[in-house]
């Protein structure tokens, strides 16, 4: 499945957005994407989170899922030292039950400053 705004010309490679087997989802890495246009959209770290959960929400939803149902995230930041802002922004899409994270620094491509994927369990 993609995200349900992916423009049908959009390609970022080869992968699906999100795939379901056995009752979960498994939601590939997704960043500040503006699905419609098909430009990364580049800010500052509680910028590019909001959208990029904002991107996985929409994936979520598609699914027929919610955020509460998120079990398991994993981060890349392309700067540890902005933690804290990006943690900030993160928590405002959780509530109750924080799905489990692994958060690390890594070399991210074109300029993004966050990636983040996902594991969801299905009801």
């Amino acid at each position: 499945m993609n995200h349900p705004d992916r423009d049908p010309g959009f390609i970022t490679g080869a992968y699906s957005d999100g795939v379901i087997i056995d009752s979960f989802l498994y939601v590939s890495g997704q960043a500040a994407v503006d699905f419609k246009s098909s430009k990364f959209i580049l800010g500052s770290i509680e910028e590019e989170t909001h959208r990029t959960l904002l991107n996985i929400k929409a994936i979520v939803m598609a699914a027929g899922a919610s955020m509460e149902q998120v079990i398991k995230c994993t981060v890349h930041l392309a700067d540890i030292k902005e933690f804290d802002r990006f943690n900030e922004v993160y928590a405002q899409y959780f509530e109750g039950i924080k799905p489990a994270r692994t958060t690390v620094q890594s070399i991210l491509a074109e300029g993004i400053k966050v990636e983040i994927d996902c594991i969801v369990k299905l009801l």
